[in-house]
């Protein structure tokens, strides 16, 4: 059974207000995957106190202080988004799932996935700053792209 969403709304917002689209379906994650162009961010928020003390503090410090971004950035949030979950998870290939996890992809490909292990226990700035290195090896734009 899916947690209530009046226990997780303020857990949602947190990543919504940062712009991080919320894919609640399997559709959704789909699309995500298969219409981006670049890098995409996809986020398994999670309830434990691990994603609330340090992944999303993480992500919105990386996000805030990082001139390479990811092309878009979607979240599904596991034990609510319960499909939507398991589609992101297709995507993170010869990985055990995992909650709270980051996962980059580019072309439906993943390049990089922090795990539960990678986040738990770390705080925010050195999430962050994990969070800043794969932004800035899978999402900076070369020379050639901007002229």
């Amino acid at each position: 059974m899916p947690y209530p969403e009046t226990m997780i709304y303020g857990m949602r917002a947190e990543l919504a207000n940062l712009g991080i689209e919320e894919a609640k379906t399997t559709e959704a994650v789909d699309e995500a995957v298969k219409n981006t162009d670049g890098t995409l961010m996809v986020v398994v928020n999670s309830v434990c106190g691990c994603a609330a003390g340090g992944v999303r503090p993480g992500i919105a410090m990386a996000l805030a202080n990082s001139p390479n971004v990811p092309d878009r950035s979607i979240t599904v949030f596991a034990g609510a988004d319960i499909d939507a979950t398991e589609t992101a998870r297709e995507y993170f290939t010869g990985h055990m799932p995992s909650s709270p996890s980051i996962g980059f992809l580019k072309n439906g490909e993943l390049v990089q996935l922090f795990e539960r292990r990678d986040l738990e226990g770390r705080p925010p700035q050195m999430i962050a700053q994990a969070l800043v290195e794969a932004f800035n090896a899978h999402c900076a734009k070369t020379e050639a792209a901007n002229n």
